[in-house]
């Protein structure tokens, strides 16, 4: 997909469940997304098994897809526990970071936790998402542990009756 498409293409963009076929694409965006940021390769690897998207997870988690004419360009996945949402997956394909991509999956995801009966969604972010996250809306609660040892992630909140 190229990088140069222009932006108000993106105004079409639609959201839909995703399909287990739909696992192999959504893998690929996470492991590009989280290569964008520049990571080691090494540290991807220690990272592949939550980069991973499989039919399994589609099937039993809330999982929507961005898509762009007929391309996958971004999903997110939510889990629930006790009727407390956590947003477990939101990727976007690099060309189509800050483009508003992300925010319209935040926004779905939201609309989605309200319509279940929740008031807030908790997320794990990586470091270099943190800002795009509070500039949405959320606020830093703690940190998570993460890897390689020493590394940790911002843990934010959304109080998705404000947004």
């Amino acid at each position: 997909m190229s990088a140069t498409r222009p932006k108000s293409q993106l105004a079409d963009l639609a959201i839909r469940a995703a399909e287990p076929a739909d696992a192999d694409r959504l893998t690929a965006i996470a492991h590009a997304a989280k290569r964008h940021w520049g990571y080691p390769e090494a540290w991807i690897a220690l990272w592949r098994a939550d980069l991973t998207v499989t039919a399994e997870f589609i099937r039993v988690h809330p999982v929507y897809c961005a898509i762009a004419d007929t391309e996958i360009v971004a999903f997110y996945a939510l889990s629930q526990e006790h009727g407390a949402f956590e947003l477990e997956h939101l990727w976007v394909d690099p060309p189509y970071l800050r483009r508003g991509v992300g925010k319209r999956l935040l926004h779905h995801a939201a609309h989605l936790v309200r319509s279940g009966g929740g008031s807030s969604l908790t997320m794990v972010a990586d470091p270099n998402a943190e800002a795009c996250y509070r500039r949405l809306g959320a606020r830093r609660v703690g940190a998570v542990r993460s890897q390689p040892p020493g590394r940790e992630l911002p843990l934010l909140v959304l109080e998705v009756n404000a947004t």
